[in-house]
């Protein structure tokens, strides 16, 4: 099996599988959507868009106003912003494009940001202008602290599927929050009370001081975790684990449907960037359901005895030694889980790594994307179109005859 896994606080509520036809000029007949060498034209919108944000920001900056577009929902009286201090303020990006997108802005009188799948208070990103009534399955969240994902640079340079296809622009990025109860619905039936500290997610918005979330979307905070900054720092990261290891069938727990694999002898798992944020949950939710070896890869060799404390078995450290050979001697008749997050650069060779009837999981494309970038120059671009030209491609005749 091949699996991929987005961001997990999105596969609570959707999960999307997208293939791109090698064709000059298509049409997928499900979707209804053309392509332009074999290219969603989104896609090659978003590299227009971020071409024209580098070169005005490079030879021409005195125009970059130009490409900063300003919502209704903004307040303009600087008079009033000044004054108000219960106004909400929030991080907004206008069209795709470099850092120079992400704009600090202030709000209108009680307005919030809100997550896509909150359609029965508002549209995303901002609650209405003319206030709203708080239905009873939602909280306002005063919001302290929220994390920063690769997903929000994704966002910003307008390659994200789900913030275009739910949001669009502008959008409120962000995911993970922690706060406290700002605001309960008049008929309160849940939990939660004002004052209470909370943290969880929300489907974007998070880059804000007050958001309205659905309350299952919401935990309180345990006395064991100090501050909000940590609290915020976990909700998406460990949730894509979780769900990462529901696909590879080892949650929930047992032998009931999605987790039949317990039963198997092989519970071997190679977790790909095993210190990173979703690889330190992997390697910890993996040890606590049992499975084994757990080999984790990291990228530095500074890296290695985390993820040995995290709890791996076998840590590979592919800066100083050959990766493949490594993961072949730890665990020589192949693996029966691969957590895959870097794409191109591994993608082919995970799966020849895996064990019959053995399970890939994808959760992110690093290598096929740039790292470090403030802003995509037209020749990241050509980069990025090479890189994905040589994404391996997969038979479903060899699928079949190889299990």
């Amino acid at each position: 099996h091949i699996t991929t896994c987005t961001i997990a606080t999105e596969t609570i509520f959707n999960q999307q599988l997208d293939s791109q036809s090698s064709k000059l000029l298509t049409m997928d007949a499900n979707k209804q959507r053309w392509t332009i060498l074999g290219q969603d034209p989104e896609i090659l919108l978003a590299a227009l868009a971020n071409i024209l944000s580098w070169f005005v920001v490079t030879f021409c900056p005195r125009f970059l106003p130009y490409l900063l577009p300003s919502s209704p929902e903004e307040e303009q009286d600087d008079n009033a912003i000044s004054i108000d201090a219960t106004r909400t303020r929030c991080i907004s990006i206008g069209r795709p494009g470099g850092m120079e997108q992400l704009r600090l802005v202030t709000l209108k009188k009680d307005i919030c940001t809100i997550g896509y799948n909150v359609k029965h208070v508002s549209p995303a990103p901002y609650t209405p202008a003319d206030g709203f009534e708080l239905p009873e399955d939602c909280v306002v969240v005063k919001n302290l602290a929220f994390s920063v994902n690769y997903a929000d640079c994704t966002i910003r340079w307008g390659l994200y599927e789900s913030a275009k296809k739910f949001v669009g622009y502008p959008i409120v990025p962000g995911f993970d929050v922690a706060g406290t109860i700002e605001r309960v619905p008049k008929n309160n039936n849940s939990n939660f009370k004002v004052g209470d500290r909370v943290f969880g997610c929300t489907l974007f918005g998070a880059y804000s001081s007050r958001v309205v979330i659905p309350t299952i979307q919401l935990r309180k905070i345990p006395e064991c975790i100090d501050s909000f900054s940590k609290a915020a720092s976990f909700p998406a990261v460990s949730l894509t684990a979780l769900y990462a290891l529901h696909l590879a069938g080892y949650f929930p727990g047992g032998f009931d449907e999605g987790a039949s694999r317990h039963k198997f002898k092989n519970k071997s798992i190679l977790i790909h960037s095993a210190a990173g944020g979703v690889g330190s949950f992997l390697v910890q939710m993996s040890k606590i359901m049992g499975l084994g070896p757990i080999v984790g890869v990291v990228g530095r060799s500074s890296k290695v005895d985390e993820a040995y404390r995290l709890g791996c078995d076998v840590v590979i450290d592919k800066s100083s030694v050959d990766l493949w050979s490594a993961a072949t001697k730890a665990c020589p008749d192949g693996f029966s889980t691969i957590m895959d997050a870097n794409g191109v650069s591994t993608l082919k060779e995970s799966y020849n790594s895996l064990a019959p009837s053995g399970r890939l999981i994808v959760f992110g494309f690093h290598s096929n994307l740039p790292l470090g970038q403030a802003m995509l120059n037209p020749l990241e671009w050509i980069r990025m179109a090479r890189k994905q030209s040589n994404m391996p491609k997969f038979d479903a005749m060899d699928l079949t005859v190889s299990n």
